[in-house]
């Protein structure tokens, strides 16, 4: 009988945990795979520990215990605390809440219980904590156990995707070309196009004509007092370029230069953008560089109230594990506000990146048509998420015709790999 019982359980799929105990730097802790939630007022969960171990026997003494959820990448720390490791906390961020057990600094998220109730379960005890203290330091799948394996979950994709175009306008402009009719062409199939910025172009309305949305329109500002000509372009968001610790921007020029002021130029601009009704997208410039200031400047981004966050690929090319890595730790950065990203084309790494991207949350893509200014084409994306059967607002067959009449301006071949085809 305790040999099919055992099998049966093995088919029941669970997160894994650790239960920690302890006070004064004398820990102790093991992997619990028999946890749950029991009750949101007061917020109270249980574990059930077997009776025989070290655990049961502190948490009883003690009278509390911490949860620290793992997450997929954390297969190895469950395997530790599951076994007789001499040291099972070393090597890793530990901190204590109220309780003084301790409690993991990146776990997917952890509680710090005092020990309610204890009742007997066989050969476990149930200990049922209420929560005093509780927190979710970072966002990610979390580390699965079934039939004695450990594994986790598949990332899913979107179920949509968006794509803005931050570079044509301006490619065009600087080589002399009337960029309106392509702007028109790209708003009408549902595509945000950025404008030029008002401080070093006239604003002039590309809907001439057409009943276009706002929302498929940006400005670049650098100061509040811009929000006036934004408006007047016709557009409905007004993006920035924040500031952040670390290395300044590989370029100072209009496209990357920060709001003039700082931090409190970047509130201004967002306060009179609001008044005005209109969006903000802050862009973070070089993200994918390195350096702990991407996510405390998506945090603070975040708090100042902005609607989209962008963190551009520049002079330190994005890799799939680099993408994945700040994603994981920008989500969690961001809370509720949406994310995007501006990825560059390098010898078809860029699509790597925006799938990886995908399966990171992400679903809102900075790009340029045609790919002519060395961003990933925005026919690409859409032909990229088209293959793997995630939906689209925008219409690529318009953007395929608006690539091909690009073409024909431009006097050569498109950096783009996919414009010729119409599917």
């Amino acid at each position: 009988m305790e040999t099919d019982f055992r099998a049966v359980m093995a088919q029941w799929p669970s997160g894994v945990v650790i239960v920690t105990t302890g006070a004064a730097g004398h820990w102790h802790g093991m992997t619990a795979s028999a946890f749950s939630s029991v009750s949101l007022d007061p917020p109270m969960v249980l574990v059930c520990l077997a009776r025989g171990t070290r655990t049961h026997h502190l948490v009883g003494e003690h009278g509390g215990f911490a949860v620290s959820i793992l997450g997929k990448d954390q297969a190895a720390l469950g395997r530790r605390f599951a076994g007789h490791h001499p040291d099972r906390f070393a090597g890793h961020a530990w901190t204590t809440a109220l309780t003084g057990a301790p409690v993991l600094g990146d776990a997917v998220g952890w509680l710090d219980c005092r020990v309610a109730h204890a009742y007997p379960g066989g050969d476990h005890t149930i200990f049922v904590g209420e929560v005093l203290a509780s927190a979710t330091p970072r966002r990610v799948a979390p580390v699965l156990f079934h039939s004695r394996t450990w594994s986790h979950l598949a990332d899913p994709l979107p179920d949509r995707i968006s794509v803005a175009d931050t570079g044509l306008l301006a490619a065009l402009r600087g080589r002399g070309v009337e960029a309106a009719p392509l702007a028109r062409l790209l708003r009408g199939a549902g595509m945000r196009v950025r404008l030029a910025g008002p401080w070093n172009d006239p604003a002039r309305r590309t809907d001439a004509g057409q009943e276009l949305d706002p929302a498929t329109a940006s400005a670049l500002v650098d100061r509040p007092g811009q929000i006036g000509a934004v408006v007047r372009a016709g557009a409905g968001v007004v993006e920035f370029v924040a500031g952040r610790p670390g290395p300044a921007p590989p370029r100072a020029d209009a496209a990357t230069a920060p709001a003039e002021g700082g931090e409190d130029a970047e509130a201004r601009v967002v306060e009179a953008a609001r008044r005005a009704g209109l969006a903000t997208v802050a862009h973070l410039p070089d993200s994918f560089a390195g350096g702990d200031g991407v996510t405390s400047a998506i945090a603070r981004l975040a708090a100042l109230g902005c609607d989209e966050i962008a963190l551009e690929e520049g002079g330190s090319p994005a890799t799939p594990i680099g993408v994945r890595r700040l994603l994981q730790d920008a989500a969690a950065a961001a809370g509720g506000t949406s994310l995007r990203v501006g990825l560059r084309e390098r010898h078809g790494i860029g699509l790597v990146n925006a799938l990886v991207a995908m399966k990171s949350g992400v679903w809102q893509f900075d790009t340029t048509l045609g790919g002519v200014d060395g961003a990933l084409p925005a026919e690409d994306v859409l032909f990229l998420a088209g293959e793997l059967e995630v939906d689209s607002a925008v219409d690529r067959a318009a953007l395929v015709a608006g690539a091909a009449e690009l073409e024909s301006s431009w006097g050569s071949a498109l950096p783009g790999r996919t414009y010729r085809f119409a599917c």
